[in-house]
């Protein structure tokens, strides 16, 4: 059974999208905005907001600062990870400095990842 959205996330997403981090603007603006295949920016999932989402792919796309490398977010990401996989939708983690030092080898792999899904889908749908 599928639950409503929390109300208080949805308005938290909203707050998100109009205050991004540098590197997520970065991202959005010169690459997934324009990308051939939607995504979505600050979209809840679960009791989540994740930071890009696109649906026909089944992908999210979190961007990591540093406090995701410390332990207390090294667990609740492994955590929130697991519950949205649970969901069959793929998770990948971009650390912001990798994204800030070769803008385009993220953009490389996050094309091959959408690609892949894609094609992945589109096996799982003919069977």
């Amino acid at each position: 059974m599928e639950r409503k959205h929390n109300k208080e996330l949805t308005t938290n997403a909203r707050t998100l999208r109009k205050n991004m981090t540098k590197e997520e603007r970065h991202l959005w603006y010169d690459f997934l905005k324009s990308y051939p295949v939607r995504f979505l920016r600050q979209k809840v999932i679960d009791n989540y907001i994740v930071d890009f989402y696109c649906h026909s792919a089944r992908l999210i796309i979190e961007l990591d600062g540093s406090q995701h490398y410390e332990e207390k977010g090294l667990l609740k990401d492994k955590i929130r990870t697991e519950r949205i996989e649970q969901r069959n939708l793929v998770v990948i983690r971009i650390p912001d400095n990798e994204l800030n030092r070769n803008f385009e080898g993220v953009c490389q792999y996050i094309d091959i990842t959408v690609k892949e899904s894609l094609r992945q889908s589109a096996t799982d749908t003919s069977l």
